[in-house]
């Protein structure tokens, strides 16, 4: 990542680096990469460096990288880590557990683990992203400062989507889920997303995400109903198998004109259901993005893909 919760990412140096910290604290996102990777300097004694020499009372966005994050870590002690330092980063706002990238670890790979003691030691939290769902575990809470809400995995468990749907988030304004591929974890179905669609529990939602499924067509029908559309600003229903079924369902449902952008990147649309799409949505002024069309094998019909899976 090189930015997040609108702040630049600056990974917190080794101790052989002779890079200069930032003067204020507050105006970057800190990375914390230690690991075959980035050096030699042991996991433990790079976290002790960090917590002595960045004042964590002014730390806004903390992201978490290996080791602590991987096929081979431990992200159970990254989590006992941040709940043990509630009571000194008392000003951070955002976290992102497991930045890895495709050299670290695939993100089918990727271990997380219970989340209900980082929610409960930050309160205050405004903004949580998630990557990878082995062992992961989401509890269905009652969180007042969540504002953003991000899981990106190629298989999330259904036993997430129901507690994020069961949980009470009245401040949350973004939800993404990335789906996956049911050979990677995932056996969410569109019966566990309907409570979301309801927007109930969510009264301040304005973005939605739903992505990166082999059900995209099933998710775009229920969506053209939803009652949690009409006060959406954006929707995003990408990386999946979107085809040609899913956009005429949402076309013939309710009115999305009100959308500023309708996000479709990475589909199975044919060129005149891309033209269609364009034609009703765009002249209104939403922004569609219908980038990387993928085509069919005309000989399988099962070929078809998710963006994001192994």
């Amino acid at each position: 990542m090189d930015k997040f919760h609108g702040l630049p990412v600056l990974t917190f140096p080794q101790a052989s680096s002779a890079d200069p910290l930032p003067a204020d604290p507050a105006s970057v996102a800190w990375r914390m990469q230690c690991g075959m990777y980035t050096g030699d300097e042991a996991s433990d004694d790079y976290w002790n460096r960090f917590t002595e020499t960045v004042p964590l009372e002014q730390v806004r966005a903390l992201v978490i990288g290996s080791a602590w994050y991987g096929s081979d870590g431990w992200p159970d002690d990254a989590v006992e880590k941040l709940v043990g330092l509630s009571s000194r980063l008392t000003g951070l706002e955002a976290l992102f557990l497991g930045d890895l990238e495709f050299e670290e670890s695939e993100i089918s790979w990727i271990t997380q683990s219970d989340l209900a003691p980082v929610l409960r030691a930050y309160p205050r939290l405004r903004e949580l992203g998630v990557r990878g769902s082995e062992d992961l575990a989401f509890p269905a809470v009652r969180h007042e400062g969540l504002r953003t809400l991000r899981f990106e995995t190629g298989g999330l468990p259904a036993s997430v989507v129901r507690n994020v749907a069961a949980s009470d988030l009245p401040s949350l304004e973004c939800l993404e889920l990335w789906l996956g591929d049911e050979n990677y974890g995932c056996d969410t179905t569109v019966e566990d997303l309907r409570p979301l669609l309801t927007g109930e529990r969510l009264p301040s939602l304005r973005h939605l995400g739903l992505q990166n499924s082999r059900f995209q067509d099933e998710i775009a029908a229920a969506v053209a109903h939803a009652p949690v559309v009409p006060r959406l600003a954006s929707l995003r229903l990408s990386m999946g198998a979107l085809g040609d079924e899913g956009a005429a369902a949402l076309l013939s449902g309710q009115p999305l004109t009100h959308l500023r952008f309708l996000d479709l990147h990475h589909h199975y649309l044919s060129d005149a259901m891309m033209l269609r799409v364009w034609d009703a949505l765009e002249p209104a002024g939403v922004r569609v993005d219908l980038s990387e069309q993928e085509k069919d094998d005309e000989m399988d019909e099962g070929t078809r893909y998710v963006a994001v899976a192994e």
